[in-house]
């Protein structure tokens, strides 16, 4: 088989998951080069080169492509952090590596604000009502705080408030959710104001799914829905947070969606595509696009842009690619992807995850060693994928970080027969203390989810 090496700029379990598509590959000989958050144990085994950047710093990137530049042929990059950053736009300018995600310039993920602003001149009818509030713009608290209430007084107290740059799911706060008052959402919204610019929005009740295209500078190419599992505890209580878990149907709908609602979001992203792109453009080749929308009484609107692979939702579709990973890699920087293929399955994936992590216990402290021989040998006798993500090996032995831990997704022919598998792997997990969501992709959610969107279909 003919070598590749691929440079990946990793992140928790779906920096795991990527690798684990590329090793799959059945038509090339694939040698990886990783630069990791920590020192995940399953992508040192798989790499041929592994360093540990904690910061993910786009100079210790650089330096290490650089370093090994005669051996990659293309690298990829799955936290956002790096794109925004800039770290394409850098490898490129100083080796001859072609970088599978978006240019800086085209970081979407890199400004809630900018998001609404490019959607409101293509696809209006997207965005719920906003308002953009800059901090420079006031004297006084007193005049910002006068200037929050007026809008909130012709908008109602049914907001979200949510801080323009990243914060990994976890700044923004949605009435009736994070804040049931008005001095706790004023709280909220000058806690924000102190940071940056903020976005405050009305609030949509809907579902959620999210849609991840694949781009080559042409043409972009949608991946089935995805369900995300935000909020820490069951029955989508406590804070948010990176994402408990995911789950996806068989085919490309979920439960709850109509053929139709997967349509507009693919129509609506094409638009968008269009608006941004121009013609050809090759700085959204990757994942430019990771949508997330919600499904309201007043049909579709857009809750964000991502301008990477979603964490946990590519987890759920990786595992059942039928195309050679590699391939699709080579495409996208040759501008010549025409198709990506998936298993007719459901995939369920969740997450393990420290006592500390979510609120659960905040002032845990305690070192979590972790065991994954029982689930790795029950992954040899059913289909499922173990992913570690906030996991480190020191001496020969895994201990649990700070953030999510290690995944399992389950693939079987329908959403429970996924989940059942997920949840018995990761109750092979020896540990001491680790936790998870005991609801993700659970049929009374599922069912609730259904008659949710039934009766706001119907006007409820």
């Amino acid at each position: 088989m003919e070598r590749i090496g691929v440079l990946l700029i990793s992140y928790g379990s779906r920096g795991a998951a990527i690798a684990d598509a590329l090793k799959s590959s059945q038509n090339y000989d694939v040698h990886l080069y990783v630069v990791d958050k920590c020192n995940n144990p399953f992508n040192r085994k798989l790499a041929d080169e592994h360093v540990v950047s904690r910061s993910l710093n786009v100079q210790d990137i650089v330096d290490f492509a650089v370093k090994h530049s005669e051996g990659i042929d293309f690298g990829i990059v799955g936290p956002e952090g790096p794109i925004i950053s800039g770290v394409r736009n850098r490898v490129e300018a100083e080796t001859d590596i072609p970088m599978i995600c978006p240019r800086q310039e085209y970081a979407l993920e890199g400004s809630k604000v900018q998001q609404r602003q490019i959607v409101e001149e293509c696809c209006p009818e997207l965005n719920p009502k906003y308002r953009v509030f800059d901090p420079w713009d006031y004297e006084s608290i007193h005049e910002a705080k006068e200037d929050f209430w007026s809008w909130i007084d012709e908008i109602g107290l049914e907001v979200a408030v949510k801080p323009d740059k990243p914060a990994t799911g976890k700044g923004v706060g949605v009435w009736g959710d994070h804040f049931n008052t008005r001095k706790g959402l004023l709280n909220h919204f000058l806690g924000l104001l102190e940071k940056g610019s903020v976005l405050v929005e009305e609030k949509v009740e809907g579902e959620e799914f999210s849609l991840q295209f694949f781009c080559d500078g042409h043409r972009i190419l949608p991946t089935p829905a995805v369900r995300d599992y935000k909020r820490a505890f069951d029955e989508d209580k406590g804070p948010n947070t990176g994402g408990m878990g995911s789950y996806k149907s068989v085919g490309n709908i979920l439960p709850f969606m109509s053929q139709s609602d997967y349509e507009e979001a693919v129509s609506k992203t094409e638009i968008l595509f269009r608006k941004i792109a121009g013609g050809y453009n090759p700085g959204l080749i990757g994942v430019p696009f990771y949508m997330a929308f919600t499904i309201s009484r007043d049909g579709l609107k857009l809750f964000e842009i991502n301008s990477r692979p979603g964490d946990p939702e590519i987890q759920c579709l990786l595992p059942i690619l039928k195309d050679d990973f590699v391939e699709i890699c080579l495409r996208m920087i040759d501008g010549n992807l025409r198709s990506i293929e998936f298993e007719n399955l459901a995939t369920v994936t969740v997450y393990k995850v420290p006592p500390s992590y979510g609120g659960k216990n905040p002032t845990f402290q305690d070192e979590i060693k972790v065991n994954l021989r029982k689930a790795e040998d029950f992954s040899k006798l059913h289909r499922v994928k173990i992913y570690p993500g906030a996991l480190e090996e020191r001496d020969g032995k895994y201990y649990a970080l700070k953030s999510r831990t290690v995944c399992a997704v389950g693939i079987g022919e329908d959403i429970e027969a996924a989940r059942k598998i997920a949840y018995q792997c990761l109750d092979m997990i020896e540990d001491a203390g680790l936790w998870y969501r005991g609801d993700i992709a659970s049929k009374r959610h599922i069912q609730s989810s259904i008659l949710h969107i039934k009766k706001l279909r119907q006007g409820g």
